[in-house]
């Protein structure tokens, strides 16, 4: 499971005689998100699938079917469910894979050692899906009804993403996703071996000087090159927000507006290009915080 999940409630709904293993299963979720367990009612699974945002039912998976049937209307609002058996040896997403059950049934695997049984075309291939793809860039998805055609698109080759900054009209096809990104993208670059707390400070420093707070990043964006520094990840990690890699020709299609010693290595720069190839305007221009370098766009 990459990244961090979110602090998603999750209902754990088990039939009174399987109340340990509800227990346990709360138990193994609560690091990841906020679990509540609840006792088996079918008259009350509306009520649950409305307050909570995802659902774990230890039972068959006939029978949660079964009971969900009434209450599924449409994918893109539909509660994800997750069912596991009374054995605890596997979870299988049932609705909404795409929408967190996926990565329910991975922390579950993760912590428990059950068996995560994905369905989902794209990601029981090694794929990447649309929907993952609007997470790691911290957007929403305009038109959905895209998604079954780009997802297909998926499975056969990589689907091109790219940043187009207005004003502009825009007219698309049926299978092409219009995504609108949300909160700050936070560009970066560092000296090799920066610790995770110097990115963290250094971060924290800049949103400082425009006014703005963690809560506000939507995205980090580094350069290719900066996938095996390990202070890079864990920052992100501890952030709870992905970060992007970009290519030597996303940086280099940029025009940064202050110079950068990553022309040394063939580099326009790191930090202040990589937020121009992402954000609509660049409200905090490179700026080196000690052995990191942090630029800020929206």
């Amino acid at each position: 499971m990459s990244g961090k999940v979110a602090q998603r409630a999750v209902a754990v709904l088990v039939f009174p005689r399987d109340r340990e293993k509800g227990e346990r299963i709360v138990q193994s979720l609560s690091e990841n998100y906020r679990p509540s367990l609840i006792f088996w009612e079918r008259e009350k699974l509306e009520k649950v699938l409305s307050k909570f945002d995802l659902l774990v039912a230890v039972m068959a998976v006939g029978i949660v079917v079964r009971s969900l049937c009434a209450n599924l209307r449409d994918k893109w609002t539909d509660t994800p469910v997750v069912a596991v058996d009374s054995s605890l040896k596997c979870a299988v997403p049932v609705v909404g894979g795409h929408h967190g059950a996926n990565d329910l049934a991975l922390c579950l695997a993760n912590n428990l050692g059950l068996f995560p049984a994905i369905t989902t075309a794209t990601d029981a291939s090694g794929r990447p899906c649309l929907e993952g793809v609007a997470a790691k860039l911290g957007a929403k998805i305009v038109d959905k009804d895209s998604s079954k055609a780009v997802n297909i698109a998926f499975l056969r080759e990589d689907v091109p993403v790219m940043k187009l900054k207005g004003p502009k009209i825009v007219v698309v096809d049926d299978d092409v996703a219009v995504l609108k990104v949300k909160g700050l993208v936070v560009g970066l670059g560092a000296r090799r071996g920066v610790s995770y707390v110097e990115v963290l400070e250094a971060i924290d420093a800049a949103l400082a000087e425009a006014g703005r707070r963690r809560e506000d990043i939507g995205i980090l964006a580094t350069a290719w090159l900066k996938r095996d520094e390990t202070g890079m990840t864990e920052a992100a990690r501890c952030l709870g927000k992905e970060m992007l890699y970009l290519s030597e020709e996303t940086l280099n299609a940029q025009a940064p507006t202050t110079p950068s010693r990553a022309e040394d290595l063939g580099l326009a720069g790191v930090a202040e290009p990589a937020v121009l190839a992402l954000a609509t305007k660049l409200i905090l221009p490179k700026k080196a915080y000690g052995r990191v370098t942090v630029a800020i766009g929206a």
